[in-house]
């Protein structure tokens, strides 16, 4: 299968295969290793996913070696990130009213229950609600908020990173 797997790599750019080839080899037949244990069947999976996905890979940097930016899409069962799905930016703002609303509401209905007797004469005046959970819910919004905006924080600095590192890369090779 090694064999096979240096062959297919030659479907790659060369300027792909220089960087990347003897790494993708290393790690194939590492992963070989570990799966030579494994059943046939387990073994003829792992065969077949991995030439899937060096044909696939090669697909894709052919055609961004020819500078195309056509978006391919194969299907596949593996997670691959794609950073064209945007929220809009009212989406926080909408969600943070609607939550609101449902604690109040919950506040309210606990509120009316307990105004009201355990048995069931005659039902007297309802009685106001004391909004004890409202700090905890400025605070948990609070909480939110700056954990969202470290996130936030963190990925702008890895995408930053990457950019430069892929900057880097093509001065490089230029």
């Amino acid at each position: 299968m090694l064999r096979i797997y240096r062959a297919l790599l030659h479907l790659y750019p060369a300027s792909h295969r220089e960087l990347f080839g003897a790494e993708m080899i290393a790690v194939f037949s590492q992963m070989q290793a570990d799966t030579a244990k494994k059943s046939m069947t387990a073994r003829g999976v792992f065969s077949l996913r991995e030439a899937a996905g060096l044909l696939r890979g090669a697909m894709r940097e052919q055609v961004r070696a020819l500078g195309a930016h056509v978006r391919l899409s194969f299907p596949t069962r593996r997670f691959t990130m794609r950073n064209g799905f945007r929220f809009p930016k009212s989406t926080p703002v909408l969600m943070t009213i609607i939550l609101a609303g449902l604690v109040l509401a919950i506040e309210k209905g606990k509120a009316i229950q307990a105004s009201l007797p355990a048995v069931n004469p005659q039902i007297g005046p309802i009685q106001p609600e004391h909004h004890t959970l409202l700090p905890i819910i400025a605070l948990a919004f609070a909480f939110f908020y700056v954990a969202g905006a470290l996130g936030w924080a963190i990925l702008f600095a890895l995408r930053r990173s990457g950019v430069h590192r892929l900057a880097d890369m093509s001065a490089q090779q230029k």
